[in-house]
């Protein structure tokens, strides 16, 4: 029964804490950081509300200190992705049955919680296991992942205040059903807070989830399921399944009730979600949904009327904070004759101002790339670009994993606008930068459209409107998220919703109404007041 229609006010973006020598919040996170480490953690699958522990074991370690040991996570199989299904299938019925207020209120609450008791463990288990800086796991782990939580309960009400008008002697309604099923959602290493919303944000629509994380954040990602259980998140809901994605997806795709996919990751594992999906489209009871945010290799489009400095400090933050491992990072530029020896000398220069290191030194802008697997296939561009006659590295090129998984960031001069670095994913502290002739702004518009598969992000730095306009107007399809005068990262929640095209993705912004959407089935109910009784019309009678 309803007592009344709820409201839920624009929520205010979470404001970012400065970490700043003296300040509260610096000595916490210190404080946090030893605990954590003093600890060793066992991490359980989670199905049905239940703790599940295989005792097949995956040790979780610091890609900046592989010496540590921070615990270990239970790996599951083919039996628990399908305990996950029917944990989830469970708990539906009474999950969609739970009043719109008090379902919301879970995930305003678990907001509530990381935003005070919980900021140091959210933060510190990813600095710690996503070797994040404490800057970069602020903007993440705290305070992204809170706003997805709030703003994501404003989005979904003001959705379900949208309904149809009614004519004379009936009433329309629109109700926003979950799917029929269960979805599955898969998440990355790189960001706590799309590993938090993926789940989150099919379950706040009355759906119940299967939780697929990469590896290399579990250790967050349980630290984040646990405060959703605090905060009072039914057993079954979301389900924490620690197992290799092909085995989870297998069982998943193959069911007869997944009802959808929520997906960041890589373009080639999403590509082929989509031809399995396609493959056994007849045994679903529904068409599924299919969301995902893959890949990037972002831009930034120079103008010849650029300041030198906005470029150089754009470039620096925008290609190298958390080592270059963002889908949004810029990792190939374009840059005009009659500035570039300015902006060349610049990167390098900043860049060997980088201090590198671990993440509890905070004076280090750089820490560690995410795996072995990451580190040896950056490592293979850079040995590649060390040799070739169209590269040539500016700063940094090395790599050393003795102790951790460290890589120097880089800059590389390509002399062909073709040439490997300026048109493939790296997902590393990689930039490549090609200089262009003045003259020739229009022609490398058409360069930088095509050059790539992936329409994630880009900017322009001009400080000519002309330009920035002919900038928007050709570079429309080559990025879901575009800049004028900044980096091309740094997407705020109810700022600026967040996704691209082509290559990299189904476009359903993350952060607004668009990506709820995707996890509701409208259903139109007429109710007429004073039915008719009799089949005749009027225009039937002759006279």
């Amino acid at each position: 029964m309803k007592f009344g229609q709820f409201q839920y006010p624009m929520p205010i973006n979470e404001p970012v804490l400065s970490y700043a020598p003296g300040s509260g919040e610096r000595a916490a996170i210190k404080s946090k950081l030893a605990e954590l480490k003093g600890q060793s953690w066992d991490v359980p699958l989670v199905i049905g509300g239940q703790e599940v522990r295989t005792g097949t074991t995956v040790d979780l370690r610091p890609p900046h200190e592989r010496a540590h040991k921070l615990g270990h996570f239970h790996k599951g199989g083919a039996a628990e992705a399908q305990s996950c299904i029917d944990a989830a299938l469970s708990a539906r019925a009474e999950w969609q049955a739970l009043s719109w207020e008090n379902r919301a209120n879970i995930f305003l609450r678990a907001a509530d919680l990381i935003a005070t008791k919980y900021r140091t463990l959210m933060n510190g288990t990813t600095m710690l296991g996503q070797s994040k800086n404490i800057y970069q796991a602020e903007i993440d782990s705290a305070c992204e992942i809170i706003d997805f939580l709030r703003f994501n309960v404003h989005f979904l009400a003001e959705i379900y205040s949208q309904q149809p008008i009614s004519g004379p002697g009936m009433h329309n309604r629109l109700e926003w059903r979950p799917l029929e099923g269960f979805v599955l959602a898969v998440t990355p290493f790189n960001f706590t807070a799309i590993g938090g919303n993926l789940p989150t944000s099919a379950a706040l629509c009355g759906n119940t989830v299967v939780w697929k994380p990469a590896n290399t954040q579990v250790y967050s990602a349980y630290a984040f399921l646990q405060i959703l259980q605090e905060a009072g998140l039914p057993p079954g809901v979301i389900n924490l399944a620690l197992i290799d994605g092909p085995v989870v997806g297998e069982a998943c795709m193959n069911h007869a009730d997944f009802s959808g996919v929520h997906f960041t990751g890589s373009t080639g594992t999403f590509n082929r979600m989509w031809t399995t999906i396609g493959q056994n489209i007849s045994r679903y009871k529904a068409y599924p949904r299919i969301v995902g945010e893959t890949g990037g290799k972002d831009f930034v489009m120079v103008h010849p009327s650029a300041d030198p400095q906005v470029v150089i400090t754009a470039l620096l933050r925008g290609a190298f904070e958390y080592q270059g491992q963002k889908c949004s990072a810029a990792s190939r530029c374009y840059i005009p004759s009659n500035i570039a020896q300015r902006v060349k000398e610049g990167l390098v220069e900043g860049i060997k101002s980088f201090k590198m290191g671990s993440v509890e030194d905070f004076s280090n802008f750089i820490n560690a790339v995410i795996d072995e697997k990451s580190f040896d296939s950056i490592v293979e561009y850079l040995e590649e670009a060390k040799n070739h006659p169209d590269a040539t590295i500016l700063a940094g090129g090395n790599a050393d994993k003795s102790i951790g998984f460290f890589v120097e960031p880089t800059l590389i001069e390509a002399k062909n606008p073709q040439y490997r670095t300026m048109c493939e994913e790296i997902f590393g502290p990689v930039l490549t930068l090609y200089v262009y002739p003045e003259d020739q702004f229009e022609a490398t518009l058409d360069l930088v459209d095509q050059t790539s598969p992936y329409a994630l992000t880009g900017s322009i730095i001009s400080q000519d409107r002309t330009s920035v306009e002919l900038a928007v107007n050709r570079l429309r399809n080559a990025a879901g998220n575009f800049y004028i005068n900044d980096k091309p990262t740094g997407a705020v929640v109810g700022q600026q919703p967040f996704g691209g095209a082509r290559a990299s993705g189904t476009n359903d912004k993350a952060g607004s109404m668009i990506n709820l959407y995707r996890w509701l089935s409208a259903r139109t109910i007429k109710e007429t007041f004073n039915p008719p009784t009799d089949y005749r019309y009027p225009f039937m009678q002759e006279s």
